[in-house]
């Protein structure tokens, strides 16, 4: 039966009645039928994306303009629709880009720059604008306002045909409650088919971009809600640092790119091309980068031990035979100083052999007034190149047993470099090879060894001869080809690329990035967590596919957090919350991978998230994160993110390790002070009953059996003394804060005083060596009450009597 393909064209007309049905589509088009590639694939879900993009453009504005965010966010139950509103205190938007901005899909301004930023596309907030129109029918109204100028108010949808905006309804001053309240800012409210089954996501959203960015002040109010939810400044969190935007970095383009800036470039030469066109490179790593072309592109030659001593007068002597019409001492004194030359050099490559024998043909040349020529020259090189090669085998074998174990015996190495040094003598002239002709030649000698000599020549062994002779051949001076030669030849910029990857080239800048920072990372945490422990960590900068990246991780442990079920991992990417895919996210993959047991969390199986009362934040700063999909929801499985995610989580998690290890050590020396506490009494009753005497005190005895540190006071004759006394095996610094009821007079030194509504709080801060006491005396009038209180030392390991 004959297929559907095989009748096309048997039919008159056929081709032209297809071609006139296909038509090019566009953009907001496309996104039309498929809303799902964007986040907006169901009603709950379609909720929070809209609330996310339009969150991300009021960050994005108001850090831009160095405004810390204040960003008011409301949902409302309108009865057949919901309504969403996003206000900003940023700089608002000019009354000619308002239409554009919300209107038209893939526009925006961060596209092309390789600097972070929390949207890139232009598709965010206008397809938030699209999905508002396709499900409620109605128009986005935006208000929009500059520092000094006046409201502009906008209704508008999308041409989704034309992917421009079509504006329905404009003025100068909006109508009554949709105002901007700053004196500058952007209000933009959207009406949808939603539904608020995705609550908990939102809530922990709105949460978690108050986590992550610690400098934006937050109000967030849904259906049902009495007061709207707040989420202050952290303190003293300042603006994100401001980013500057980087050209590409060598090791992270691709081919297409390359053969792209090649054809656009304005360089002619592959050295300015590679210095004007990628950062960290300068001259000496342009050269090396060409250095490295030239080994891929035009092969390395092999270079060769010079003669011996006794083997000098035959190459002066070959050299003297190849010279015809020269003076008899002008050619023997060419012979004898290219002979000197070479003998002088470890080893010798045809191309150094042209400079060596170029170098004395002008030098003796000029001492006898004589010319010796190109023809001359020539003739020279070729004598000289055979004396050098006559015996490529000895020089082979004693590289070939060198790199190869010494379990194999003479006779297979002889028989091995004999068979490579004929690679040599059958391949290109001036012994050149690329690295994976040479590869070859190994390979072949090393089989035909195996065959005829019924020995072994492993893996390892051809490697290591691969690496040996590559190391002992030498970068051929060829002139590299001009960069339009490049922009018409895939396999040379191949080459190109490839050499681009293997220059060792230090890391991209970080300028172009604005990590959170650990400290900023743990206030973030602290202003909504409540917990016992934090810790963060903030990794140097790496590089994937030429664009930076950092990564940062911060630990919450204890305290008021949940302590049944898992932990929590909270998920980011350029300061914005992954609310979606969680399973497909490398983050959470690097956080199963795990051994949580290692830092003293449970974690049944072995793998997995672990249990218990934990927060765990992972944070990726890049130019270009590599998001799964258009709605960037989890960060795709790229080797080099997962090393530093598993790297920064690591960073903190030793922390935790040292702190939950220290915590149980406190709790059982607690738990042996409790003991001895109850102990001591009973001894003292006993110590009284045998010897018929009163019970000795014992208050000062616990602290010396468990080392503590013994804070006591008394108080004699209107005479105050506040003893510490260490038992501890270290220098102990406590802070000391007694708060007394009376003025006291006559402080000792390193004392203060301040009242405080007729209290005086005595501040004191001593240092206390091992086994040794201070005391601070002060004097009082009359009666008085006392408390004290000792910071900077835990409370298993003090003993207060007062």
């Amino acid at each position: 039966m004959p297929s559907i393909q095989s009748t096309l064209g048997e039919e008159e007309g056929i081709a032209e009645e297809l071609a006139e049905s296909q038509r090019q589509i566009s953009i907001a088009e496309f996104f039309e039928k498929n809303k799902h590639m964007l986040g907006f694939d169901s009603g709950a879900r379609a909720l929070v994306t809209a609330v996310k993009e339009a969150v991300d453009n009021a960050l994005d504005a108001t850090e831009e303009a160095g405004i810390k965010p204040d960003i008011y966010i409301e949902i409302d139950d309108t009865g057949d629709y919901y309504t969403l509103v996003v206000e900003d205190n940023g700089p608002g938007i000019t009354k000619e880009q308002v239409p554009k901005v919300f209107g038209k899909l893939l526009y925006g301004s961060r596209f092309h720059a390789r600097e972070q930023s929390r949207g890139q596309q232009g598709i965010g907030i206008s397809a938030a604008v699209l999905y508002s129109q396709l499900t409620s029918g109605k128009p986005a109204k935006i208000t929009s306002k500059t520092e000094g100028g006046k409201e502009q108010y906008f209704e508008l949808i999308i041409d989704t045909d034309e992917n421009e905006p079509e504006i329905k309804d404009e003025a100068d001053s909006p109508p009554t409650g949709k105002h901007v309240n700053d004196t500058h800012g952007t209000r933009i409210e959207l009406e949808m088919e939603a539904n608020m089954r995705a609550r908990q996501q939102l809530q922990r959203y709105v949460k978690h971009t108050a986590v992550v960015n610690p400098h934006a002040r937050l109000e967030y109010r849904e259906p049902g809600m009495d007061e709207p939810q707040q989420f202050r400044r952290a303190e003293r969190a300042d603006l994100p640092a401001e980013t500057e935007e980087i050209r590409p970095h060598p090791h992270g383009v691709e081919l297409g790119t390359l053969l792209k800036m090649l054809a656009s470039t304005d360089s002619h030469s592959v050295s300015g091309f590679v210095q004007e066109e990628f950062t960290r490179v300068g001259r000496k790593t342009a050269d090396s980068i060409i250095d490295n072309f030239r080994d891929r592109h035009f092969g390395r030659e092999a270079s060769w031990r010079p003669p011996e001593d006794h083997e000098q007068a035959d190459l002066a002597r070959a050299v003297a035979n190849a010279v015809s019409n020269k003076s008899k001492e002008g050619t023997a004194a060419f012979g004898d100083e290219v002979a000197e030359r070479v003998s002088g050099r470890d080893r010798v490559a045809h191309h150094e052999l042209v400079e060596i024998v170029a170098e004395t043909a002008d030098e003796v040349g000029s001492d006898h007034d004589e010319t010796f020529g190109d023809t001359v020259q020539e003739n020279a090189v070729e004598a000289a190149w055979a004396e050098l090669t006559d015996d490529r085998r000895s020089d082979l074998y004693r590289l070939a047993d060198k790199a190869t174990s010494t379990r194999k015996d003479d006779e297979t190495v002889h028989g091995f470099a004999e068979r490579l040094a004929k690679r040599f003598e059958k391949g290109p002239e001036h012994d050149r090879a690329t690295h994976d002709e040479l590869r070859e030649y190994v390979d072949r000698a090393a089989d035909q060894t195996e065959e005829y000599d019924d020995a072994t020549f492993g893996d390892t062994a051809r490697e290591n001869v691969v690496m040996e002779v590559w190391n002992r051949m030498g970068t051929v001076p060829d002139a590299v080809p001009k960069v339009s030669a490049f922009a018409d030849d895939r396999d040379m910029s191949s080459d190109l690329l490839e050499a681009m990857k293997e220059t060792d080239i230090i890391s991209p800048p970080t300028n172009c990035l604005s990590p959170i920072t650990d400290e900023l990372v743990e206030a973030g945490l602290r202003k909504e967590y409540d917990a016992d422990f934090y810790a963060a960590s903030t990794r140097d900068a790496d590089v994937h596919g030429g664009d930076p990246f950092i990564v940062e991780a911060g630990i919450a442990y204890g305290g008021e957090l949940e302590e049944e079920g898992k932990a929590e991992v909270l998920r980011f990417a350029n300061r914005v919350p992954l609310v979606y895919q969680r399973g497909a996210c490398a983050t959470t993959d690097v956080v199963k991978s795990i051994g949580w047991r290692n830092y003293n969390l449970s974690q049944p199986g072995g793998s997995g998230i672990p249990n218990g009362p934990a927060v765990i934040m992972v944070h990726v700063a890049s130019t270009n994160v590599p998001f799964t999909s258009e709605s960037k929801d989890a960060v795709a499985n790229v080797p080099e993110i997962e090393d530093e995610i598993e790297l920064a989580i690591r960073e903190a998690a030793r922390e935790l390790k040292s702190y939950l290890n220290k915590r149980k050590s406190l709790e059982k020396r607690k738990k042996k002070q409790n003991v001895i506490a109850s102990i001591l009494p009973e001894m003292a009753e006993k110590l009284a009953d045998v010897t018929g005497q009163s019970e000795p005190e014992y208050e000062d005895a616990l602290a010396r059996i468990m080392n503590n540190v013994l804070v006591e006071r008394s108080v004699e004759d209107g005479t105050v003394r506040l003893s510490v006394e260490n038992n501890s095996s270290k220098n102990e610094s406590p802070e000391i804060t007694d708060i007394v009821t009376a003025e006291p007079r006559n402080l000792s030194d390193g004392a203060t005083a301040v009242d405080m509504d007729g209290e005086w709080f005595v501040k004191w801060s001593p240092t206390v060596e091992s086994g040794d006491e201070a005391v601070l005396e002060y004097e009082i009038d009359g009666e008085a009450e006392f408390d004290v209180s000792v910071e900077g030392i835990e409370d298993p390991k003090l003993t207060v009597n007062q």
